[in-house]
């Protein structure tokens, strides 16, 4: 009689075990219109997993291993929500002493002590659970650890650093998992801001992981991923699919603020249509593109013209220009400028990297192998069409024939909106 009423304890914990899983899921995939929606149902499935794990009689948790368990599953249950509670804590460090080879009671407790900002204790109980043995959701909660714990230290690049090298020890062991893709998209944006938004192949890391994460099916109830990889599209000025992105995210998640993200890339777009559509006077247009004409250049370096450029980087090629407009905007990256040649045509000039000091309208620029695109695409029954050169680093651009002093480039953190 003993052994099966062992066995139907077992059982129940198995059925709250589930009910946990689905507690964590319903607070990763529900994103109701009024955020108190969700702590109601919260509570509601919370209290049920709870009454479950209660109808289990005290004569079956005497063994340390079952005790254990039932006081990791009630911790996990009540550490659902965002908030810490430390009744949550107090039970997964009984759960943790009775059985410290219990990892994933490791990892909650870690997760509770990380809500009361206790960071370094957090890291501590992840540590000890990948002791324990290799374990990707572990590693994918130390690689967002690390990447919090950059915000306030001096060596930001090298903690994010450690936060994708976890990432992508999380990759290795399933590789098909979507979080841990996910993860380490994140990793390589936050590298990108850190840095001061100039790595381009940080960017181009971090959406190819985001495209990877896509391919999981759990992944795309995640308005998260949605709006980070809108946002690493609006960084390497994939204009449409950054809007169709956080407009995705706006759905499914009201609480984003990806509406706003939507109406700053279209405020941008046509501050540059208006720009490039508006009347300047010939005069001024004539006159610039004769001092640009008259620049020499190195013999490394073939002229070439705006109309000339091919898609992405132009190898050996030098694009001279005058700046006739700094183009303000929402946000801090990258800088833009309207630049007009020596045939009179006019282009957008996008900057990452350096400060906002560095050129000046009527500066004369010098852009050595410009990475070209022509922008042409629709939204909301509006057609956007222009040329655009973008510039990452200080080596390819002259201004009035000098180089840009190394003071100028920014290589310190630059605070951009992502779900680290």
């Amino acid at each position: 009689m003993g052994s099966q009423n062992q066995g139907e304890a077992e059982e129940t914990m198995a059925k709250v075990a589930k009910a946990a899983d689905d507690l964590y899921n319903i607070r990763d995939t529900y994103f109701p219109a009024n955020p108190d929606d969700k702590i109601s149902k919260l509570q509601t499935e919370s209290d049920l997993a709870l009454k479950l794990l209660d109808s289990i009689p005290s004569e079956q948790r005497k063994t340390p291993m079952h005790r254990a368990t039932c006081e990791y599953l009630r911790g996990k249950v009540l550490d659902v929500f965002p908030d810490h509670r430390k009744e949550a804590e107090d039970h997964l460090s009984k759960a943790v002493k009775l059985n410290p080879s219990l990892a994933d009671a490791w990892l909650c407790l870690g997760n509770s002590i990380w809500k009361k900002g206790d960071l370094l204790s957090a890291m501590n109980c992840y540590k000890l659970a990948l002791s324990k043995g290799p374990n990707k959701r572990i590693l994918c909660q130390l690689s967002m650890l690390e990447r919090k714990l950059a915000q306030g230290a001096e060596n930001k690049a090298e903690r994010v650093e450690e936060s994708i090298q976890h990432a992508r020890e999380a990759i290795t062991l399933d590789i098909k998992d979507g979080n841990s893709w996910y993860n380490l998209g994140n990793a390589c944006l936050t590298s990108f801001f850190v840095t001061g938004s100039w790595d381009h192949s940080k960017l181009l890391q971090s959406l190819k992981a985001y495209q990877n994460a896509e391919k999981d099916g759990k992944m795309k109830s995640n308005p998260d991923l949605y709006f980070n990889c809108a946002t690493v599209n609006k960084y390497l000025e994939n204009y449409e699919r950054a809007l169709s992105g956080f407009e995705a995210a706006a759905l499914k998640d009201p609480g984003l603020n990806a509406t706003e993200e939507v109406q700053k890339i279209v405020n941008l777009l046509e501050k540059l249509e208006n720009l490039l559509k508006g009347q300047i006077k010939a005069k001024r247009l004539a006159s610039s593109a004769s001092a640009v004409a008259s620049v020499s250049l190195s013999s490394s370096y073939k002229r070439a013209t705006i109309d000339c450029l091919s898609e992405g980087l132009n190898k050996t090629v030098a694009l001279v220009g005058k700046v006739l407009f700094f183009v303000k905007h929402e946000n801090v990256a990258p800088l833009y400028y309207l630049v007009c040649d020596s045939n009179q045509i006019c282009y957008v000039l996008s900057l990452y990297g350096i400060h906002n000091d560095a050129i000046k309208e009527g500066d004369q620029v010098t852009l050595l192998e410009p990475y070209y695109r022509y922008v042409d695409f629709s939204w909301k029954r509006k057609c956007y069409q222009f040329r655009s050169v973008r510039v990452d680093f200080l080596e390819q651009m002259l201004v009035n024939g000098n180089a840009i002093s190394p003071h100028q480039a920014v290589r310190t953190s630059i605070l951009a909106q992502h779900k680290p």
